[in-house]
């Protein structure tokens, strides 16, 4: 797959990631936060297990391999959900959003020291500015930030171990098929969450058996699509670009769950929200190296033409 096509294809894994956030909202809502986050984790491992069966590709792994792949789902399933998870019941949704925003440049920095990516002038510039973006599309809704709580350290939390988890896959990608560890890893870690939601969530499975038709149609397409496909796509450009260049495309994913509320909840979407966007994509295209391949393949064509 070229850069380009890989391009696309994390942006249309951040219009899924950003509709799945109305999604997780009906669901969580509707059952217990962490008992329902396993199960649809677990549902999105199945079902990259069925893309490798159709793939015919072969999901075995090394002990060794199955080890490190483990310490990947404590990070990027166990940690990441159950931080966020948490952290959302107690923080406000503009603390949260502001937060997660800084996952590119803690992604960036943590490569910079175990990868020895290079911190590029633009890659910074470019980070500093799809940040300034999620600022200006989540606090436009509300008229203050909340003040620092217990909640926004757990956010930190979902920041902090996500960031590492995109780490732990470039290095692992390097020996490990990705579609197997992204199978794995959910597989492990949603088994892991599952246990932690019946420890300390009660009533979580009796709760399930009260779900409606339409809220097991968004789980399932949540499940399947988001957190199945989704993740396999992203950790295939992880190790196409690097975790940060990667990393930078979650800035997308703040307006895009903007739109799919816009759509589906009647929410408002205001001018300075998407002027927000126009800084959020001007800084994707800097710091994850589009915009300089653009220039590249047209200085290219332009010299064998």
């Amino acid at each position: 797959m070229s850069k380009g096509w890989t391009y696309v294809s994390l942006v249309f894994v951040m219009i899924i990631w950003g509709g799945n956030v109305v999604a997780i909202k009906l669901l969580v809502n509707a059952f217990t936060p962490i008992t329902i986050t396993a199960l649809r984790l677990f549902g999105a491992a199945l079902t990259v297990f069925v893309v490798l069966a159709v793939m015919r590709q072969s999901f075995r792994l090394t002990a060794r391999q199955m080890a490190a792949v483990f310490l990947v789902g404590l990070c990027n399933v166990v940690g990441h959900h159950y931080f966020l998870a948490n952290g959302l019941t107690k923080t406000t949704a503009s603390n949260a959003g502001i937060i997660l925003g800084m996952s590119p440049l803690v992604t960036a920095l943590f490569a910079s020291v175990l990868l020895r990516d290079r911190l590029r002038l633009w890659k910074l510039i470019g980070i500093a500015l799809g940040f300034t973006g999620v600022v200006f599309i989540v606090t436009h809704s509300s008229a203050k930030i909340g003040a620092v709580s217990i909640g926004d350290v757990y956010i930190v939390g979902a920041v902090l171990t996500q960031a590492m988890s995109f780490i732990f896959i470039k290095k692992l990608a390097q020996t490990v098929d990705v579609v197997a560890l992204t199978a794995w890893m959910l597989l492990m870690g949603s088994t892991v969450l599952f246990v932690i939601g019946v420890a300390t969530e009660q009533g979580g499975l009796l709760q399930l058996t009260k779900g409606s038709g339409s809220i097991w149609f968004v789980f399932f397409a949540s499940a399947v699509v988001a957190s199945g496909l989704g993740q396999m796509i992203y950790n295939r450009a992880i190790q196409r670009l690097g975790a940060s260049e990667a990393a930078v495309f979650i800035n997308l994913s703040p307006f895009f769950s903007l739109v799919a509320s816009a759509l589906f909840l009647g929410e408002t979407i205001h001018l300075v929200q998407w002027f927000g966007f126009l800084f959020i994509v001007i800084g994707v295209l800097l710091a994850s190296g589009a915009l300089e391949e653009l220039v590249l393949s047209s200085s290219r064509k332009q010299m064998t033409g």
